[in-house]
């Protein structure tokens, strides 16, 4: 039995996991904690913890991702790190703890976000000479843009297009730029998340796309991430890591 920690546990994407892991017959909901807790079950600090827990999964703000890397460092937990939006300084924080406690880290817990980013890096190396734009639709609540997926989903053709540059929602006169990767965010209504990467060139017109129908599939992934990093060594791990073993 993996005795799991829910950080975030009172946010959308928090409750869903705490309700996932209720359901999972290899793990049991040992602490959840919120910063937004005002007291009972769901713990407010991070200090307030006491139970016994073998990994946390967090779903809360990347803000707070500093103070979570010491907690678990300090306690030699594994992490799955499911937050995006972290600037430099927090991204080099997630490095440095990786080099004392396993962490899982990726914007998008989707198993098909993983094959899309897979396809996607593939495609563009069939087409070197292509043009790269990637269209992302979420609901009007999401605090970032672009997602943190269409950002790793541009981080992974860059590795096939080296030197590409990053344009994001491009505006103002000029031609698009010859080495240049479009990123595009629409935000409306109660969209789960969409992500489509398309890849054309004078004579054809390559798509590929993901869409998220119920954002319970993020949960899913978040434990299934959670069970790979159990056990696992030092360092920072992701969904290529999990789709190799």
């Amino acid at each position: 039995m993996i005795n799991i920690m829910v950080y975030g546990a009172l946010g959308r994407m928090g409750s869903l996991v705490v309700n996932a892991v209720e359901r999972a017959e290899d793990m049991a909901l040992a602490a959840a904690a919120d910063a937004l807790s005002q007291g009972g079950a769901v713990k407010r600090e991070l200090a307030d913890v006491t139970e016994s827990v073998d990994a946390v999964i967090d779903f809360s703000h990347h803000t707070l991702t500093p103070a979570l890397l010491d907690w678990c460092a300090e306690k030699r937990l594994p992490l799955v790190l499911c937050t995006t939006g972290h600037d430099g300084a927090e991204r080099a924080a997630i490095e440095a703890a990786a080099e004392r406690i396993p962490i899982f880290f990726s914007a998008n817990m989707s198993m098909g976000i993983a094959a899309l980013t897979e396809l996607a890096r593939r495609a563009a190396a069939l087409f070197p000479e292509a043009d790269i734009e990637i269209v992302e639709a979420h609901h009007n609540r999401k605090l970032d843009a672009p997602s943190g997926t269409a950002l790793m989903l541009a981080r992974a053709l860059q590795e096939v297009r080296p030197g590409a540059e990053l344009s994001l929602g491009r505006s103002g006169m000029g031609k698009r730029k010859k080495n240049e990767i479009g990123i595009h965010a629409v935000r409306m209504g109660a969209l789960p998340g969409t992500h489509a990467v398309l890849i054309s060139t004078d004579s054809e017109t390559l798509t590929l796309k993901h869409e998220a129908h119920d954002r319970s599939l993020f949960a899913d992934g978040a434990l299934t991430a959670a069970r790979f990093i159990v056990g696992k060594p030092s360092g920072l791990y992701d969904m290529r890591d999990l789709l190799a073993q």
